[in-house]
């Protein structure tokens, strides 16, 4: 049983506005995330000066901090958009810059020396001399190398200052080259991995092609469709709160800036959960409660692994048979209010008159709700929700939250109405 040790942070990605307030509603105590300059991620919408200051705002009134990438490795060329950018985000509110770069970390202490420094899993810190370096620096964190072991991190956290804290990444996408630096995609699309643009070539579908048999091409495996020699399995720790945080991990973050509302509410919540159980009742024995383990199923999500946490994961973190997405379930509607027994929503996905749907509220354990009564906005009798974005409604005599989420299980072939 852990003693004397803090209650980890729960830190969310946020790739927009919305996925920032879908990490602010299920729970999370920061975020991270990007500007339209000098980030990681080139691919969400990110957020504009203005939207930033936006942003810092909606959520420190929830309480929750705010984490600026800043760890990109810029081009001399850019660095005289460095001091707006950081000077932006200082008055902006945020609560740290995640930095890679030596050259921006000086810029960050002389331009905002107020806002707290995070040293970029991109630095690939793998010891705690390395760490200490950092701390002497100013920086107040490091977000480990992900190829880092419990054990190792547990070594991390006895040989650094107490008040210095130690980010990991607990779940979601792995990098097949070391902490994310990658030339794969440079070479193949001209797309700077390095610079926030990495189009995921190691997700690609890859054949074999003999010298002296141009056109002739051979799969490198039992797979028809090809191997995807590269394509790493997704992290998922959480079965394994307690080991985590005795070894001394203050920061558990979540990987996915890129990826839906849905999937940020849906992960955060149920670490936000998983994390709390363990708090109100820490013990020896302690187990994740099984319903949370599978809530990390109803995302779009990759075969799971536990990453390099417990040692070298070659035999067990490559997909050598698939790639892409597993997709088990699908949003169906988003609930805009519930008033005497009438459920009023926002429809995503097509249902149908009857169907059985999963409600997804905050700190609850999902239920089942059957769609009765079916009627469009106009209030005429329909049969499935046909429409994309149609708002509707239907009987349920459970109270619904507002926002609360409903979603449905793909195990059924779709029906059509003739």
């Amino acid at each position: 049983m852990i003693k004397n040790i803090r209650k980890p942070e729960l830190l969310a990605p946020a790739g927009d506005m919305e996925r920032l307030v879908a990490a602010v509603r299920y729970g999370a105590d920061a975020v991270y995330l990007g500007g339209t300059v000098f980030g990681m991620r080139a691919g969400p919408a990110n957020f504009t000066d203005s939207e930033l200051h936006k942003a810092v705002e909606y959520a420190h009134s929830h309480g929750v901090k705010v984490y600026l990438t800043c760890n990109v490795l810029p081009r001399s060329n850019e660095l005289e958009m460095l001091p707006d950018f950081l000077i932006n985000a200082k008055e902006a509110g945020v609560d740290a810059f995640i930095i890679s770069d030596l050259g921006v970390l000086e810029y960050a202490k002389k331009y905002a020396p107020e806002v707290e420094i995070h040293i970029s899993t991109q630095t690939g810190i793998v010891n705690y001399a390395a760490a200490q370096a950092f701390y002497n620096m100013g920086a107040k964190r490091v977000v480990t190398a992900r190829e880092l072991s419990m054990e190792e991190i547990r070594t991390l956290r006895k040989n650094i200052p107490d008040d210095m804290d130690i980010e990991c990444f607990v779940h979601g996408a792995m990098c097949v080259s070391f902490s994310g630096r990658c030339l794969i995609s440079n070479y193949l699309v001209n797309r700077d991995a390095n610079r926030g643009e990495c189009a995921q070539p190691c997700r690609w579908n890859y054949r074999l092609v003999e010298e002296k048999r141009p056109g002739q091409y051979f799969p490198i495996g039992e797979d028809e469709g090809g191997t995807y020699i590269l394509n790493s399995k997704d992290m998922c720790m959480i079965e394994h709160i307690p080991e985590m945080i005795d070894a001394g991990i203050t920061s558990f973050k979540i990987e996915g800036r890129a990826k839906s509302a849905y999937y940020v509410a849906v992960v955060t919540n149920a670490y936000r959960m998983a994390i709390d159980a363990y708090y109100d009742n820490p013990r020896d024995d302690y187990k994740t409660e099984q319903w949370l383990v599978d809530e990390m199923r109803k995302i779009s999500y990759r075969d799971y692994c536990t990453g390099f946490f417990y040692g070298d994961p070659a035999s067990d973190a490559q997909i050598s048979y698939k790639g892409g997405y597993n997709r088990e379930w699908d949003v169906m509607a988003v609930v805009e209010k519930w008033e005497n027994g009438i459920a009023y929503c926002s429809q995503r996905n097509r249902f149908f008159e009857g169907d059985e749907l999963e409600v997804m509220i905050k700190g609850r354990k999902p239920f089942i709700v059957k769609a009765t009564n079916i009627k469009n906005s106009e209030g005429d009798a329909i049969e499935s929700t046909n429409h994309p974005m149609m708002e509707f409604t239907f009987e349920c005599e459970v109270p619904l939250e507002e926002n609360a989420i409903l979603r449905k299980e793909r195990n059924e072939p779709e029906r059509v109405i003739i």
